[in-house]
């Protein structure tokens, strides 16, 4: 559920530079069948991550149990993703959801596969966050 709250610029701040420490870190790390769900998961992450800086400098807050599935419906529905895009975001958050709660690990194959289209959202992301936040 999606609800109202005040608006949060210093934690939207907060979180933004915790995004870009993640992508630092995830750089420093080779692709290989061991480091696969590592670097997806943070990837993943990154995307929720930002996701939550929008809702937060508009004044919401995505809770509960759907909370991270309809950062990305909302994502898609403001046209900040389009209908591809909230796929790739559903699916990353998927496959995130069977490694962290199952013990499924991300092959290193989806990451070659999915790693451009992943970058290329997070980065059209970090432009409207930067945007919102009023950086560079």
């Amino acid at each position: 559920m999606i609800i109202r709250i005040e608006p949060d610029m210093e934690k939207a701040k907060s979180i933004f530079r915790m995004t870009s420490e993640r992508q630092e870190f995830i750089r420093t790390l080779e692709l290989t069948e061991l480091s696969a769900t590592v670097i997806a998961e943070n990837y993943y992450e990154i995307f929720k991550e930002l996701g939550t800086i929008i809702l937060l400098v508009e004044g919401l807050k995505a809770t509960g149990d759907y909370s991270h599935r309809e950062i990305i419906e909302y994502l898609e529905k403001i046209n900040l993703l389009n209908s591809q895009e909230a796929l790739i975001g559903q699916d990353l958050r998927v496959k995130r959801n069977y490694s962290s709660y199952e013990g499924k690990p991300i092959s290193k194959s989806y990451l070659i596969e999915k790693k451009p289209q992943i970058e290329a959202i997070i980065q059209k992301l970090k432009k409207a966050c930067e945007k919102r936040l009023k950086i560079r």
